[in-house]
């Protein structure tokens, strides 16, 4: 006889209460009833401290279940500018704060000698450090004019490369003009990570309310539960605009929303 069946966990991404910072998102999500955080590492100098994002995960009793290696352009400076030295630190926080999931971008096209041998690093950095490197999708980048530019290497979608495991970041599909309801097909049980969030397929990553876009998050959601996804989904939103109680209110808004179209909320359909 089976036990219960296992749930995916919600998690907010510490990003998600910009411009507050990495204290405010573990406050937030202890408040709402999220089931752990993702440290967006580089969102202030406090998520590079892994000391003290461990005070903060012990003092709030919330766990940590992943860790957004600093690979955004804004983050090209925290922990250094060796990307591997960033990659593989990035995995040392995980193991300290019990993560067990990495989350990293394909590199820019700038970074040559990395992203040469990036799909074969992964893959070895994962096995000598015990975790998930979940690779993201990401989407070329658009000119007002419409043209676009390969920015990243070897790709912006990792469909067709050989990564073990990857993170589906639904408003990035978006901007891509990518389906992620189809991308969910595809990847299959390469699909580890999932960045809840949605857009409307604009050149901008907006990185909406989950149901406030175009791309069908609750059908997502429904088809991850139906697959018997096990990995975490986390609310990584855009809530800038918004005052403290506004943003409170939209994230417990999106926690609820997840939990419904996972199937987790009794009587759900």
């Amino acid at each position: 006889m089976s036990g219960p069946r296992a749930e995916s966990k919600v998690a907010l991404s510490t990003s998600s209460v910009y411009p507050e910072n990495t204290a405010a998102g573990f406050e937030v999500a202890a408040l709402l009833g999220y089931d752990g955080v993702e440290v967006m590492v580089g969102i202030d100098p406090l998520a590079a401290d892994v000391d003290a994002v461990e005070r903060l995960r012990d003092y709030h009793q919330l766990p940590v279940l992943a860790v957004h290696a600093p690979c955004l352009l804004v983050t090209q400076r925290v922990w250094g500018s060796d990307p591997w030295a960033k990659l593989k630190r990035a995995t040392e926080a995980a193991n300290q704060l019990g993560a067990d999931v990495v989350v990293v971008h394909p590199p820019f096209r700038w970074q040559r000698s990395y992203a040469t041998r990036f799909v074969e690093g992964v893959r070895a950095l994962a096995a000598a450090g015990g975790v998930t490197i979940a690779v993201e999708n990401m989407y070329p980048w658009r000119a007002p004019g419409g043209g676009e530019f390969q920015a990243y290497r070897p790709s912006w979608d990792p469909t067709d490369l050989d990564y073990d495991h990857l993170t589906l970041d639904l408003s990035h599909a978006a901007t891509a003009r990518q389906s992620a309801l189809d991308l969910v097909r595809r990847w299959e049980d390469r699909l580890a990570h999932v960045h809840l969030t949605d857009g409307n397929g604009s050149a901008k990553d907006e990185h909406l309310l989950p149901g406030r876009g175009s791309q069908r998050a609750d059908a997502v959601l429904a088809e991850l539960a139906g697959r018997g996804y096990r990995g975490h989904v986390v609310l990584e939103v855009n809530t800038n605009d918004l005052d403290r109680p506004a943003r409170e209110e939209a994230l417990a808004d999106a926690l609820r929303f997840a939990r419904k179209h996972l199937g987790q909320i009794e009587g759900a359909a």
